[in-house]
């Protein structure tokens, strides 16, 4: 051989040991480089195993090893198939490195999200003779992209052939499969779509039985038609009625039991309601409607009330019945024209001949005669009525005839006679004296009130002697209300006082005690 030496062959491992593990790639042999342990060939075998390659077949006949030459030891083996490649002597040639095998790829694939979770609350809301419509609610979890949309998939009962029914996923929790047969059974199912996936799908318990389901006629009146629809004149009328029943029932409208007048009031009906439309109304479209939504025998019906106002007539035969003082009467008939409504009252105004204009004197008169007052010596006065209803007031007004001069007239006072009273009484104390206790040198005050006719003359008296023109005390006496103000008292100023009131008719006291401390 020239130059090269060729590796001597490997002893073939342990039947138990080729089993277990995979021959881990060759190192380029290094010198004086120590064999690993065997645990930790085992660890890196579990840790991160080798690619699998597929060994190339072996041949029938394989060729001569070439001899090992003496200078070179032979590999010795170990356990597991591992060898340890032998030092080269010195001055020997180093075998040639065999190329590193390739490293173990690490698979870091990203961990992949979760589809959406199931539909929720599946059920069918309204089923018809060829189609039915489903409602459910959004799943709980939609993952991190959200939902692209719902699936709907239907397959006959029996069968297990699943059909989607929408092209393109779509948003919304409600769908109306169409196109079915009358008497067919119909599995159903929704299946929530995302980015990462489709979902567990909702599946209805029960198939769908595709027919008619019969529903009584039902008219839903309006809270305000239930009551008396009130339009103006020349307003347009448009109500709408809504009803229920199927099949789709019939719906008809009359007036007094008869058709109703198609130049003048256009019905139009759909599937859940009824328009009653009039362009411009008139008095003579005022009355009860009759609505009756009719489905084979059963039938229901609604009355609607419309009444159609304008504005009233005038007042009728206002005249002037009398004028006193600074006072004006009125009287008036009701209107011949009261509007199609009622007249809720009247609107009495005056005008003086001086300034010409005209002054409300009373609104919402209910009844059809007033009396005007404060009216200024002097002045002449004219006077009008307004009739009102709901509409508002009548657009012309009744005037009166006649008009009212306010004449100033002579007074005499005449003071009336009152009958004289005997208004003569004996003294009265309503409030007697009180006991009281007070400190030396602080002024203090006695009170008590008296009533009687002539006004009583009063006497105060300590210790039963009259006190006369003292400056140490103070008497007063204003609308029966006595006071005696004793000024800056001493130990000697305590005991008995007495206020006595005389008058013809006779004469009253009371009495109080004074400590001084």
């Amino acid at each position: 051989m020239t130059g090269k030496t060729a590796l001597p062959a490997k002893k073939p491992a342990p039947a138990a040991a080729k089993k277990k593990a995979v021959p881990a790639p060759k190192e380029e042999a290094a010198p004086k480089e120590e064999a690993a342990p065997k645990e930790e060939a085992a660890q890196k075998e579990e840790a991160a195993p080798a690619p699998a390659t597929e060994d190339p077949p072996a041949p029938e006949h394989p060729p001569e090893q070439p001899s090992v030459p003496r200078d070179e030891p032979t590999p010795i083996p170990t356990e597991a198939g591992a060898e340890v490649t032998p030092v080269p002597a010195e001055g020997s040639p180093a075998p040639p490195a065999e190329p590193p095998a390739p490293a173990p790829e690490t698979n870091l694939e990203k961990p992949r999200e979760e589809p959406p979770s199931c539909p929720l609350s599946l059920a069918v809301e309204e089923v018809s003779e060829n189609s039915f419509t489903l409602t459910w609610k959004a799943p709980e979890q939609t993952g991190r992209a959200g939902l692209d949309g719902y699936v709907v998939e239907i397959c006959k009962d029996g069968s297990s052939d699943w059909k989607t029914v929408n092209q393109e996923p779509f948003l919304s929790t409600r769908y109306t499969v169409p196109n079915l047969s009358s008497g067919d059974k119909i599995q159903v199912r929704v299946v929530a779509v995302s980015a990462s996936g489709a979902s567990v799908p909702a599946t209805l318990e029960q198939p769908v039985l595709i027919r008619e389901i019969l529903q009584l006629p039902k008219i839903r009146m309006p809270r305000q038609l239930r009551e008396t629809y009130i339009r103006r004149v020349g307003d347009a009328v448009n109500i709408m009625i809504p009803f229920q029943g199927k099949p789709q029932p019939e719906v008809s409208w009359t007036k007094g039991g008869q058709p109703l007048d198609t130049n003048r009031i256009n019905i139009r009906n759909t599937a859940g309601d009824t328009i009653f439309y009039i362009r411009q109304a008139q008095r003579g479209d005022s009355g009860k409607y009759e609505l009756t939504v009719r489905i084979n025998g059963a039938e229901d019906k609604a009355t609607l009330d419309i009444q159609v106002v304008e504005p009233p007539g005038p007042p009728q035969n206002l005249k002037l019945v009398d004028v006193w003082g600074f006072n004006v009467a009125l009287e008036w008939t009701p209107p011949a024209d009261n509007g199609n409504s009622e007249i809720k009252g009247y609107r009495v105004q005056k005008s003086d001949k001086k300034s010409g204009k005209w002054f409300t004197v009373l609104e919402r008169c209910t009844r059809t005669s007033c009396t005007i007052s404060d009216l200024i010596i002097g002045n002449t006065y004219s006077f009008r009525v307004f009739s009102e209803n709901i509409c508002g007031l009548s657009d012309s007004a009744a005037i009166a005839s006649g008009v009212a001069y306010i004449e100033k007239t002579k007074t005499t006072y005449q003071p009336e006679k009152i009958p004289q009273r005997d208004m003569m009484e004996p003294p009265k104390f309503t409030q007697p004296l009180t006991d009281r206790t007070t400190t030396r040198g602080y002024s203090t005050h006695l009170f008590c009130s008296v009533r009687g006719f002539p006004q009583p003359k009063i006497i105060w008296l300590k210790n039963q002697m009259e006190i006369r023109e003292d400056p140490k005390y103070i008497a007063l006496i204003d609308q029966g209300v006595c006071s005696l103000e004793i000024r800056k008292p001493g130990p000697f100023d305590g005991g008995v006082y007495t206020c006595k009131a005389v008058n013809p008719l006779g004469e009253a006291s009371v009495d109080c005690r004074l400590d001084v401390k």
